[in-house]
């Protein structure tokens, strides 16, 4: 430790001056430029950790929920009910009507028409897979969606507008999207073939072809494209099998045995079917034929 230095009188007042303490060395440094508190400080406000939790204001579980009709999430996607019905009967409707769309499309569409003289005529061309099926398919679908244009808007118009503005039910929609495809079919079915389902089903004899019901009218009337279909498709085939048979006498008259008559008539079938534009001409009669 530091000596303390003895007190001397000052030459001048003769009072002698307290000797000047020198500071500790454990004692803290004090800035002069901060002025002290001699303020006591009050206690920091964290909170203590054993101190018991504030109740939160969330509802107890056997309060009743509200939930809200606005959707928090502006992506959430929410079903509701065709017609003002359930949510749970819309989607069976509406799944039941996705199962059955290649049947309908089949069976109450000049699809199957179309589709069997797209075959015909690839046969008669002696090309086993140009065009493809996919091509063909794709081809009849297209024509018959030309074809049922006016009746699908009809059966827009009449019951899915009704519908999703809630004035009728879907059983309503249903019944009244049958008139027209029932107006439809009517027009081309054959008497005969009404006459031999009515027969089969033991029912009487209708005043009016509208009074027949759908289970005799719907496979009257795809018995009645099948039997429209192939003889549209014998039709076409008459021209390519005169074309085959003077081919096939050429070349053995010539003594050309060993040379199939089909690497030779194929592309003359291709070359009269392209010069009289074979396309343009079938579409047509195809289109003419459903009036």
């Amino acid at each position: 430790m530091m000596q303390l230095a003895q007190a001397t009188p000052t030459p001048s007042t003769g009072v002698p001056t307290q000797p000047a303490a020198a500071p500790s060395i454990n004692a803290p440094i004090q800035d002069p430029a901060i002025p002290l508190d001699s303020t006591p400080k009050q206690p920091s406000t964290l909170p203590l950790v054993n101190a018991p939790a504030q109740p939160s204001a969330v509802p107890l579980a056997n309060s009743p929920l509200q939930l809200s009709t606005v959707p928090s999430d502006p992506n959430e996607i929410r079903v509701t009910g065709l017609g003002g019905g359930s949510a749970q009967w819309t989607i069976v409707i509406l799944l039941t009507f996705l199962t059955l769309i290649p049947s309908v499309l089949i069976c109450m569409t000049p699809f199957a028409r179309l589709l069997i003289v797209f075959h015909f005529l690839r046969q008669a061309l002696g090309l086993q897979t140009t065009p493809s099926n996919q091509t063909l398919i794709g081809l009849s679908v297209i024509m018959t969606f030309f074809l049922m244009q006016p009746i699908g808007v009809t059966i827009y118009q009449d019951s899915v507008v009704p519908l999703q503005a809630g004035k009728i039910t879907a059983i309503d929609a249903i019944t009244r999207a049958a008139i027209p495809m029932r107006q439809f079919m009517s027009h081309y079915v054959r008497e005969k073939d009404v006459a031999l389902f009515l027969e089969m089903a033991k029912e009487p004899r209708p005043a009016d072809i509208n009074d027949v019901s759908f289970r005799v009218l719907l496979p009257a009337y795809i018995l009645s494209e099948l039997k429209a279909g192939f003889q549209i498709g014998a039709v076409l085939f008459l021209p390519f099998l005169v074309v085959d048979m003077v081919v096939a006498s050429i070349t053995t008259s010539v003594g050309m045995m060993q040379l199939p008559p089909v690497v030779i008539s194929t592309p003359l079938k291709l070359l009269l079917f392209l010069m009289v534009d074979g396309w343009h001409l079938l579409i047509g009669a195809l289109m003419r034929s459903f009036n």
